[in-house]
């Protein structure tokens, strides 16, 4: 043991240190290999995950999202001051905290930072439609006024609408503070970013959950380092030259699991995949054909040819994981081993005519391919003439834009903080889904301003989801990523980070 260490040691043990205190002292460097390189640092221009998972370090956001995605407090005081009539939220602000520049967080900062995010990012440009005004309520509050009520605002703060200093504002910008754990030192494109400890950062309270609680920089510095290519993150995670390695294909498991020097870390429901059906033209404008393929697929089997192992997917009726504040089984229906007799049945009452599912998926991403192809063979099964059209990504993107070019296309997701941003269900998203029990269902929980309300309003917007049949979720994936020996407190999360974590001695 260093001299430096055991004086640390005993000092921490005289005064009864937690070893989580203890660990602040780290002198040490996490290296983290990216699966590319962010193409900006500014969140609220392109909020992408590579770029969530960086700039999470550097900004923070008045909330953000515990275990259960629910929003909580991380810059604000406490949760918001709401009106009786759901329309002024007032925020108070947590007091001594200081931006990567010396200067004190205040009001005039988290007005101009909300005001940008409001000019500039998609989620924001939502929020700004709904807005009355935006107003400072003395140094340490700040007041929002809305047209009408909107359920998901505290779920759209949690993410990109960071908080910087008024003074740095500017349409482009040029300097990246703000008072998150790590400060920016230096970016070298396609080389590294390099962050570095704040030494003067205060810290939200609370138990670690999730993004929420407690954050300790316990790392010296934090490299970020953009290594597109999967298997040359595996290699060098096993060589020792990457303390984790993002992203990591889960043929990748065994080998690092094999080596001396690393261990795979698998993360939970990172995602989900689904088979998104075309409500506005061709043969699936017919709900009950939708049904029919909702009865005909067998998820378990999408799942197992896509992934292979059980250890890295679940099949859940419910869109959103057992762990999330949205789980529900409400309205499920149509969903379990295949059926394809029950399927026959619907096709011959929907009157059925022989016109092939145009069905589309990309081998870019493989598990997409692999669930359209058993898809393929229960459709078949149940009586559909199935197209199934192999493209790039590139492609399928730009024909899911067109109605007249497609029936399903194969994607995936995420999970949002808030149910009613998933892309799949919006009423412009490729599939068109529009409805109108859908809309009264989605008004009722805008209209909603308790957890409570909320929750039973997604209830019934997810039965109504089963009942419409936009969409069939075929199952959860979890990700598969590694860290090397002798680091700690890695806890694996959606954007990975890095708080809370202890290099190797």
């Amino acid at each position: 043991m260093k001299k430096s260490a055991l004086v640390l040691f005993t000092l921490a043990a005289m005064a009864g240190t937690s070893s989580l205190a203890l660990a602040q002292a780290s002198e040490g460097v996490l290296t983290i290999a990216t699966i590319g390189e962010p193409p900006t640092l500014d969140v609220m221009q392109t909020p992408t995950d590579i770029v969530l998972t960086i700039d999470q370090h550097i900004f923070e956001t008045l909330y953000t999202y515990d275990a259960q995605w629910k929003s909580v407090p991380l810059l604000a005081a406490g949760m918001p001051e709401v009106s009786e009539d759901g329309l002024t939220y007032k925020i108070a602000l947590r007091e001594g905290v200081k931006f990567h520049d010396g200067s004190d967080l205040d009001a005039k900062d988290v007005t101009a930072s909300l005001n940008r995010w409001m000019a500039i990012n998609s989620k924001g440009k939502q929020v700004a439609a709904l807005v009355e005004s935006l107003t400072e309520d003395g140094g340490n509050a700040v007041v929002i006024k809305l047209k009408s009520r909107y359920a998901p605002l505290l779920a759209t703060l949690s993410q990109a609408s960071v908080i910087m200093p008024s003074e740095k504002i500017a349409d482009t910008l040029t300097e990246f503070v703000g008072t998150g754990p790590y400060a920016l030192k230096e970016r070298k494109p396609d080389q590294y970013t390099q962050l570095v400890r704040f030494e003067d950062y205060k810290s939200p309270e609370g138990e670690i959950s999730n993004y929420a609680g407690k954050r300790e920089a316990i790392a010296k510095e934090i490299r970020f380092v953009p290594v597109p290519d999967a298997n040359t993150r595996v290699e060098g995670l096993i060589s020792g030259q990457f303390d984790y390695a993002d992203s990591l294909p889960v043929s990748a498991y065994e080998r690092v699991e094999a080596s001396d020097s690393a261990k795979p870390v698998i993360f939970k429901n990172a995602g989900w995949a689904s088979m998104n059906m075309n409500m506005q033209q061709g043969l699936l404008t017919k709900k009950e054909l939708r049904q029919a393929v909702q009865v005909a697929l067998n998820p378990n089997d999408m799942m197992l040819a896509a992934f292979s192992d059980d250890r890295f997917f679940s099949v859940d009726a419910s869109i959103f994981p057992e762990e999330s504040f949205w789980h529900t089984e409400a309205g499920v229906a149509r969903y379990g081993e295949g059926d394809p007799e029950a399927a026959a049945k619907l096709l011959e009452a929907a009157g059925y005519d022989g016109t092939p599912i145009r069905l589309m998926t990309s081998r870019q991403y493989e598990f997409h391919y692999k669930i359209g192809e058993v898809a393929k063979a229960y459709l078949e099964a149940a009586g559909f003439k199935v197209d199934l059209q192999v493209v790039d990504w590139a492609t399928l993107t730009t024909r899911r834009a067109d109605p007249k070019e497609w029936d399903i296309f194969i994607t995936h997701s995420n999970f949002p903080g808030d149910p009613t941003t998933i892309n799949t269900i919006t009423d412009t998203y490729p599939g068109w889904y529009v409805s109108e029990q859908k809309a009264k269902a989605v008004a009722t929980y805008m209209e909603a301003t308790t957890d409570e309300a909320k929750k039973a309003a997604w209830d019934a917007i997810q039965t109504v989801i089963y009942d419409d049949a936009p969409l069939y979720k075929v199952g959860n994936f979890n990700a598969v990523s590694g860290v090397a020996n002798g680091v700690t407190g890695y806890e694996p999360t959606y954007w990975p980070h890095f708080w809370n974590v202890t290099p190797k001695q």
